[in-house]
């Protein structure tokens, strides 16, 4: 007390000078951070960080110097600013301690996680983040919301599972969505949200590049971003979720094209309640941009004064220059969620002790009191006027209703199963843009490729690949909007299909990608949810598999927000498992059954050059995720002709071979359905069939999801036989969801059990001799279409 009391004397005295007083601050705020240290059983290391260290790094990685730093030291003595700080901070732990309430209370249901004891970060948000930024955010995102101008009782309300709330109660806890603030989640699968954050800074770029912004719907128009335009992404992570390997790949991507992206590090030492150095050799994240040229700071988070400066000159670099790391080390003093038990050594011991000495409330409060900036009227004024903001949201959510029963099935898929993709109408800028982006040297080879493409079409010589491409290409200069991204992108990969969209539309809208599908997967859903139209070519699709956490979040976008963002995104590859292809287990996976069980996509397949183009071109146009599969040992074997410039449905089977009446009347029909290279074994199956007096109707699955019922069940009307060529396994494929379907619902139209033709368990050997015995072919279905008429 007497080292305080004798500051404040001296401040009193010194009011005149203020240099002086400037010194006497920073020394009174150094004091009041020594904290007790903490007991032998707290492993988390405390840190001191005077002002002046973190000056220091600002000159020497970010290149500021203290002419451009002193700006940000006028928060010292704003009490306008430092009153805000306060209110933001308040707002943050109130909300929380709502939360906590409202959860034990049964109100608030599911997983939740609170963010007390780590409200710098909101202070920062709230002071230096702007409403036009893009924010993406974890599943401990309440406060980063409320920071980002969300209203509280919006977010209340959707914690209470209320339709008043950001996402009409789709959401929850993990799930915060708000388009009007930019703030794009609330991502609850770990560090799935960098490559999104970074598909978000791409789009800014985008925007700037192609001269369009958004307009009060947030969709695309023909207008530049205001001169000077400094948007930024921001995505914020713990220091535990930081380790993926995700994080590498945005810092990669942000150094090749400089994009303006934000790194929020929230450190608090625990990777759910792991001490995060027992499975972390480094924990200095502020580092791990120093080979890609991308600077970091490290901030002591129980000063929220420090953070705002520096944290405020990252940001400001950032728009300036390009991506930047903060660091931010606090002490999160709940557990990671209510339920959790915290049987972690020392846990409870760190999170008492943090309570107690490493408030960044407590401690603001004892700074601002002791330096005479701000009294404790005004301190209390503030806190009860949050306090009762806060009160008034919980009575908003509890007095809200919950959504109908008939929102989630509304929320299934942007666009309806039956869309006529023929009537939507392109862009009205599309000319205009075209125009001033793409050279005219650049559109007469585009132009000539694309005329090229067609003759062969006409010709009946055009491949699915090629097929492909050129529904890409059209779709590309229809509506500039749409963007591409691939391995191998310049080389036209390995089945042409973005051949020439580089080349044609630049790097900004052809991405040439690293090899990881999930990092460009995840960076096509930011530029998905900004207004862009990605298209993502895998080259083979089994090479999804990387990306399974960003397919599952891309499905489930349009619903967990409560419909407030599309989700626009095609991926497309070649993929399957034709007889006799060699290719291997990890090449063989039926990639399409895994995606089968993901809500929300749209997945297609396509057997022909027609059913590929006009299927890729209503997959571009639709507004949520959508994927074509296409079969890997036809992509330049298969020929023929397609139907131009229309769009074929996404929920329909196409009927190829119809049975003859005869085979009908006979009994000796049988309703075939197929996909992929099952397609071409079929047809060569027919002749065999008829040789022996059978017919089929012969059904390609071109929709796998939604499945196209009406088809089957008007086939099975007059076969009432069922044999399935497919191209998963037993367990858990195609077939066996078909099948289940066929039981359910078309039982009485059966005079025999459903045939499943399908691939055996066992994964798929190289050698011939093997594989036989595990991937189905023509003569497989010959035998069954035989056993079951006889």
């Amino acid at each position: 007390m007497r080292i305080l009391g004798s500051l404040l004397f001296l401040a009193l005295l010194c009011k005149t000078s203020d240099a002086f007083g400037s010194k006497l601050s920073a020394f009174a705020s150094t004091r009041l951070h020594a904290t007790t240290p903490p007991p032998a059983s707290v492993e988390r290391t405390h840190i001191t960080l005077p002002w002046s260290s973190i000056k220091k790094e600002l000159k020497n990685s970010f290149s500021l110097t203290d002419s451009q730093i002193s700006k940000y030291e006028l928060l010292d003595n704003d009490k306008p600013a430092l009153l805000k700080i306060y209110d933001d901070m308040i707002l943050a732990r109130s909300f929380e301690n709502s939360c906590n309430q409202e959860y034990m209370k049964g109100k608030i249901r599911g997983f939740m996680h609170l963010d007390n004891g780590q409200e710098s970060i909101p202070a920062l948000v709230a002071s230096s983040i702007r409403p036009t930024d893009k924010k993406y955010s974890y599943y401990r995102e309440h406060t980063h919301a409320l920071a980002s101008g969300v209203a509280p009782g919006a977010i209340m309300a959707e914690l209470m599972m209320k339709e008043t709330g950001t996402c009409k109660g789709a959401g929850g806890s993990m799930h915060i969505f708000d388009k009007d603030t930019y703030f794009q989640g609330g991502w609850a699968l770990v560090s799935e949200q960098l490559p999104y954050a970074a598909g978000a800074a791409k789009s800014i770029l985008i925007d700037r590049g192609m001269g369009m912004s958004d307009n009060a719907k947030k969709e695309k128009e023909d207008v530049a971003p205001p001169e000077g335009d400094d948007r930024i992404s921001v995505v914020f992570i713990g220091e535990g979720g930081s380790q993926n390997g995700r994080m590498a790949e945005i810092l990669n991507a942000a150094s090749k094209d400089n994009l303006p992206l934000l790194v929020i590090v929230i450190d608090n030492g625990r990777a759910i309640n792991t001490f995060t150095p027992d499975i972390a050799a480094n924990s200095d994240i502020y580092k791990a941009g120093e080979h890609y040229g991308i600077p970091g700071i490290l901030c002591d988070g129980s000063n929220v004064v420090d953070v705002v400066k520096a944290g405020s000159a990252a940001i400001d670099y950032v728009r300036k220059n390009g991506a930047a790391i903060l660091q931010v080390h606090t002490y999160r003093f709940n557990g990671h969620s209510p339920a959790d038990p915290e049987h972690e050594r020392g846990r409870k011991d760190e999170k008492k002790w943090a309570r107690a000495e490493q408030d960044p409330i407590k401690i603001f409060e004892k700074m601002v009191l002791v330096e005479n900036k701000i009294t404790q009227e005004e301190l209390d004024s503030h806190k009860k006027s949050i306090v009762d903001k806060v009160k008034e949201a919980v009575k908003f959510a509890d007095a809200s209703e919950q959504p109908p029963v008939s929102l989630a099935k509304e929320l299934e898929y942007p666009d309806a199963p039956d869309t006529d993709y023929n009537l939507k109408v392109a862009p009205a800028f599309a000319e205009a843009v075209n125009k001033r982006t793409i050279s005219s040297e650049k559109m007469d080879v585009v132009l000539e490729h694309i005329e090229k493409l067609r003759g062969k079409s006409k010709a009946g010589e055009i491949t699915i690949g090629d097929a492909i491409n050129l529904a890409v290409h059209e779709e590309m200069l229809r509506d500039p909007t749409t963007t591409i991204h691939a391995e191998d992108l310049q080389a036209g990969s390995s089945y042409d299909i973005p051949k020439l969209t580089q080349q044609t539309y630049g790097k900004l809208r052809a991405a040439d990608e690293i090899i990881d599908e999930g990092h460009f997967i995840g960076k096509a859903l930011g530029e998905g949810m900004n207004g862009y139209r990605p298209i993502v070519e895998l080259m083979n699709t089994n090479f999804g598999i990387y990306g399974m956490a960003e397919l599952s979040s891309a499905g489930n976008t349009f619903a967990t927000t409560g419909g407030q963002f599309d989700m626009p995104m095609t991926i497309i590859g070649a993929g399957g498992t034709a007889p006799n292809q060699s290719l291997g287990a990890e090449h063989s996976q039926p990639f399409h059954a895994y995606v089968m069980g993901i809500p929300g996509l749209k997945i297609c397949t396509a057997a022909s050059p027609a059913a590929a183009y006009g299927i890729t071109k209503s997959m571009i146009r639709d507004n949520g995720p959508c994927f074509l599969f296409a079969p890997v040992k036809m992509m330049k074997e298969s020929k023929g002709s397609v139907d131009l410039d229309v769009c074929l449905p996404l929920n329909k089977a196409s009927i190829l071979h119809e049975a003859s009446e005869a085979s009908v009347r006979g009994g000796t029909a049988v309703t075939v359905l197929t996909y992929l290279h099952g397609v071409k074994e079929a047809q060569l199956s027919i002749d065999s069939i008829v040789e022996e007096g059978m017919d089929i109707d012969l059904i390609e699955l071109r929709a796998l999801k939604p499945l196209d019922l009406d088809t089957i069940r008007a086939s099975l009307s007059k076969t009432h036989k069922l044999v399935i060529l497919d191209e998963s396994t037993k367990s858990g494929g195609v077939g066996a969801t078909i099948s289940a379907v066929i039981s359910e619902e078309m039982f009485d139209e059966l005079d025999a059990p459903v045939k499943r033709l399908c691939m055996d368990d066992a994964p798929v050997p190289y050698a011939s001799s093997m594989e036989v015995a595990v991937v189905k072919r023509g003569s497989d279905l010959i035998e069954a279409v035989i056993d079951i008429c006889t």
